[in-house]
């Protein structure tokens, strides 16, 4: 390693995505000949070695791709992620009798799994669901020539490229040009507009803190008053699985009264039906 390599190894931090960036760039390219011989360990004898090699080879490719969609304001190491999975499954599916080399079959998968991410977070409502609708999706954006809203004659032509309507066109461009409003307000900021702000804040109400404790308490006395009315090996049995924390089991109280376990999940049921109906 050079000492310009260290240098700048050393002044990035230790997780950072600029630090992972820089080591998949670091990552050796591979030859035709190399590329098709480790497909080939894989496809035969399923080499984990070589798999690892393959994708470890073709992480830059997957960052550039990923890149490509900053623009939809999610984070760019999840965008990664996404398209690292895809970039697995395209090495995992890959033929190199084909003829073709790994990055070209595996730009589809990394795009497929990045396009599922966006379409999934991008907003709380689904903006695409038919296979149609997410090709608009993705490509109205890169088709617009500006920020907002486009012209007449732009959706027009949008229309005309993509072989679909003008209303599919704009119904996709509202979507587009919608937001999500947040429920809740960030912490510190109570004077944005937030729906949580003006909703009535009903834990502090002495009414209903009074009812609650009084339910309680009667749900209690009910419940001690039931227990007298059990015999004294009904009464040890729900003691020992339900009212202690740290539960005893069917065998263990089976030992205990020299029965089976199933006779004491029988005494259990009929106690606890016992019980239901005192309280009731």
């Amino acid at each position: 390693m050079t000492k310009e390599l260290q240098l700048r190894e050393l002044s990035m931090p230790i997780g950072s995505l600029d630090s992972y960036i820089y080591w998949v760039n670091q990552a050796p390219m591979l030859t035709l000949e190399e590329e098709q011989d480790l497909a080939a360990r894989l496809q035969k004898f399923d080499d984990i070695e070589a798999a690892r090699k393959l994708v470890m080879s073709h992480l830059r490719f997957v960052v550039k791709v990923a890149r490509g969609y900053a623009g939809y304001g999610l984070a760019q190491a999840d965008l990664i992620q996404e398209g690292t999975i895809g970039l697995m499954k395209a090495v995992k599916r890959f033929d190199p009798s084909v003829g073709v080399r790994l990055v070209s079959f595996a730009v589809h998968w990394i795009k497929a799994e990045i396009h599922e991410f966006v379409l999934k977070n991008w907003r709380i409502v689904k903006v695409a669901t038919t296979k149609a609708q997410r090709k608009l999706f993705f490509n109205l954006r890169k088709m617009s020539k500006r920020l907002g809203w486009n012209t007449k004659a732009e959706v027009e032509d949008i229309a005309k490229t993509l072989n679909v309507s003008t209303k599919e066109v704009l119904t996709m461009e509202a979507r587009l040009n919608n937001y999500d409003e947040a429920f809740d307000s960030p912490v510190g900021d109570e004077d944005t507009f937030a729906p949580a702000n003006y909703l009535e804040d009903k834990t502090s109400d002495p009414a209903l803190l009074l009812e609650n404790n009084n339910f309680q308490n009667d749900q209690t006395q009910k419940l001690k008053l039931a227990l007298t009315k059990l015999d004294a090996r009904s009464i040890d049995i729900l003691q020992s699985r339900w009212l202690t924390e740290k539960k005893t089991t069917l065998h263990n109280l089976a030992a205990k009264y020299n029965v089976s376990a199933e006779r004491i999940r029988q005494l259990e049921k009929q106690a606890m039906q016992k019980m239901r109906s005192y309280i009731e």
